[in-house]
């Protein structure tokens, strides 16, 4: 597996290529997340690792263009309506969202289990869209939710076909996240291989545990990874499907979308 290129084009893309604010204030910005929606001037410098005087001069100017709201009681921040504003143009101009919102959400009022869409954000596996399941006893997912490629349905869909999966592995500690998390890199390939043959994904308790999941990826026209679809059924309640029937399912809803996309 090689490491070296990878290393290499992320310090040259670094160098040749980032402004070094600019990066720090997207740091600032994804440092919110559905578990931390506020967060004071000391706890963002904490996950950001910036400075509280440097923390001090984004902060400021995000919340003059309303991309951060302070609250002057608590003096702690959160995400400003600005945000919303230009998410919901991204959501409207998405083709990719506006293909997929009718067909998940029909799978999700005919089958009754938890529906979601994810993509590939950085080296992680994030939640783009999602529909809940109906059923009391369910596995969350939320819009924004992320997770590490290599454990789970929907992140290994993803990871089996990106172009340069091989050296992803090659560069990273796979850690245990449940007791069914694959922490082989060789068993790990050996899957990601059998995914790309079958065009889909499953997992048992890989990241939560009780959880299985069904994904498919969604490609290009050149075969490059879009996003992936995938079912999240309680464990209790997998038996009671025909798994054959869900795997056609999944796959066929991942071909539906790539049909209207392309």
């Amino acid at each position: 597996m090689i490491l070296v290129g990878v290393e290499m084009d992320q310090e040259i893309f670094e160098k040749n290529y980032t402004m070094s604010s600019l990066h720090k204030a997207i740091k600032v910005l994804k440092a919110f997340t559905k578990d931390e929606p506020s967060l004071s001037l000391t706890e963002l410098s904490k996950k950001t690792g910036i400075s509280i005087s440097s923390l001090q001069r984004f902060v400021s100017t995000f919340v003059y263009e309303g991309f951060l709201h302070k609250d002057e009681r608590t003096k702690r921040y959160q995400l400003g309506h600005s945000l919303l504003y230009l998410g919901n143009l991204v959501k409207e101009e998405s083709s990719l969202i506006i293909v997929a919102e009718p067909i998940l959400k029909k799978l999700n009022e005919e089958i009754g289990e938890s529906v979601s869409m994810n993509i590939i954000d950085g080296l992680e596996r994030r939640c783009i869209l999602n529909y809940d399941s109906t059923y009391p006893l369910s596995t969350k997912m939320f819009v924004g939710d992320t997770s590490p490629l290599y454990a789970g349905a929907s992140s290994k869909a993803l990871l089996a076909f990106m172009s340069n999966a091989e050296d992803y592995i090659g560069s990273i500690e796979l850690e245990l996240i449940s007791d069914k998390t694959i922490l082989s890199k060789e068993q790990l390939w050996e899957e990601l291989l059998q995914i790309r043959k079958q065009r889909f994904a499953k997992s048992r308790s890989e990241r939560v545990r009780g959880a299985c999941s069904l994904s498919a990826p969604i490609l290009n026209a050149s075969e490059q990874i879009i996003a992936s679809v995938s079912l999240v059924i309680p464990e209790v309640r997998y038996n009671d499907y025909n798994e054959d029937y869900l795997i056609h399912t999944i796959q066929s809803v991942g071909l539906e979308i790539e049909k209207q996309l392309f």
